[in-house]
Order: structure tokens, then C-alpha cells, then sequence
């Protein structure tokens, strides 16, 4: 059975050094890994995963090209990357044109790090480019561990994104938003949004996890680790104690994803 992780990190050789110290510092999380892409693959090896989505993170807009660059160069059967570019960019429109030219499923925005709000009326064209394009866009949602807790993009923002664009292929992150789940549950259930798991069952009870999970679409829960700042096998016994059921976890591991992916 196929199990694909939707939520990765990874960085260059070159930066991993410096950067996952100074995240960690950040966020005060020990990661699991060093951040290169060749620890991830071992990781998933041990994991049984067969394919990882990495999302990088464009946090200046310059940064758009040696990202798509770096992408290439670690594209395979087994790494899946989902480029960035910064929604302040004056050439973000072009930018989403290329990388879907250039084959790749989707894009990684965080309104923490890319400092924006999902509600800016100024975002609008580019996620009807996105919608537009087909292309999927994996968005860091609710709070996050290394920031003041604004509310940057939590689940009425996200209903009303999906709202305006139907079509859009939006993946609400960490459960639906981060540490803000009682309002996933009120808001964002059963809506046209993907959720993954990432980072979520580590802090979250598993009567809510599973009373999200079970009012949600079954084919729109992923799983995703957010490795290295976890650990991909511990993040699938965590999907496994929530004793799903059969079907639900091989949909969640990797079915879901694979179909998405295909799509």
C-alpha cells in the first residue's frame, strides 16, 4: 500500500547547517533530522513512505529562483517538490506560471514567514491563477509554534477563500489550522478543503483528532509529518492509535494523496 507524506521540509546541503539550528532555536523544537534531503529519504526508508512532498518557503521574493533551481535538482520517483514564491513579488504572476510550466503539482505559502493575511484582497489573483492553473497549494494554517499568535490564516479566513474559489485545491495544514481545531471542527468540516495531519497529534486530544477526521470528507485528510521537525515513523503510529479503521488509514497514508496528485 502507498504511503505518501505531504508535508516535508528539506534544504540544500549548502544551508541545511545553519538553518534547521536556527529554526529550532526559533521555535524551540528539537528537529528530527538535520534537513537534508538524503537524511529524509532514509527516514522515509525507515518509515515504509514511498513518496514526500517538500514545501519550501520563498520568505523573500528573490528567493523564487534558486528555489525552483534547487527543486530541480532534487526531483525524483520518491521527492515530489512544491516550490515557492513570495505573494509580494511584482512578478508572482508569472512566477505561478512557471512553475507550472515547468510540470510541478503545486506551491507552499506561509503567511508567517511570507508575512501576509489570507484575507488581503491583494492575494485575490493570485489564487484565481492558481485555481485557474489546477495547481494545489499547501498553506501553513492556524498559529504557528515560533510566532505572536495572530490570526494570519485561520478557518473562517480558509471558508471564505474556498468560498470564492470552489475550485481551488487548498490544503489546510496541521488539521485544518493549528491549535485553533475546536473552530476546524465548527467551520472548516465537511467544506471543500484537504487537511493534513502534520504536527497536530502530537498536541492534540485524540477524541478530537478523530471527531475532526470523522466529520471531514474521507477522501480530503493526507497524511504529512512536517519532518524534520518530526519524526515520520512516529508520526504514523500516531495516525494508527487513532485506531481508524483499515480503509481510513490507507486513504489517509497515501491514497488520498496519490489521487490528488494525479489529478
Amino acid at each position: 500500500m502507498i504511503r505518501i507524506d505531504f508535508h516535508t521540509h528539506a534544504f540544500p546541503d549548502s544551508l541545511a547547517a545553519t538553518t534547521v539550528p536556527a529554526l529550532e532555536q526559533k521555535s524551540n523544537v528539537k528537529a528530527a533530522l538535520n534537513g537534508r534531503v538524503d537524511s529524509l529519504l532514509a527516514s522515509m526508508d525507515a518509515a515504509g513512505i514511498d513518496q514526500s512532498v517538500v514545501c519550501s518557503i520563498a520568505t523573500r521574493p528573490k528567493q523564487f529562483r534558486a528555489i525552483l533551481n534547487w527543486s530541480s535538482t532534487i526531483r525524483s520517483d520518491r521527492i515530489i517538490p512544491f516550490p515557492s514564491f513570495h505573494p509580494k513579488s511584482d512578478n508572482a504572476p508569472a512566477e505561478i506560471e512557471e512553475i507550472y510550466n515547468q510540470g510541478y503539482k503545486g506551491v507552499k505559502l506561509h503567511p508567517y514567514y511570507q508575512n501576509f493575511f489570507l484575507d488581503e484582497k491583494r492575494l485575490l489573483p493570485l489564487f484565481e491563477k492558481i485555481s485557474d492553473l489546477g495547481l494545489i497549494i499547501v498553506m501553513h494554517t492556524g498559529f504557528d509554534i515560533g510566532f505572536p499568535r495572530e490570526r494570519r490564516a485561520d478557518p473562517q479566513k480558509i471558508a471564505d477563500l474556498i468560498d470564492t474559489f470552489p475550485n481551488l485545491k487548498f490544503i489546510a495544514t496541521h488539521l485544518g489550522s493549528w491549535q485553533q481545531w475546536d473552530e476546524v471542527h465548527e467551520i472548516l468540516t465537511g467544506k471543500n478543503v484537504y487537511f493534513d495531519i502534520a504536527f497536530s497529534l502530537e498536541f492534540l486530544d485524540p477524541d478530537k483528532a478523530k471527531e475532526i477526521i470523522a466529520n471531514h470528507p474521507a477522501d480530503k485528510i493526507l497524511f504529512g509529518s512536517d519532518s524534520p521537525w518530526a519524526d515520520q515513523l512516529s508520526a504514523i503510529n500516531l495516525l494508527k492509535g487513532l485506531n481508524l479503521g483499515h480503509n481510513s488509514e490507507n486513504n489517509i497514508l497515501g491514497l488520498n494523496a496519490k489521487r490528488l496528485l494525479s489529478g
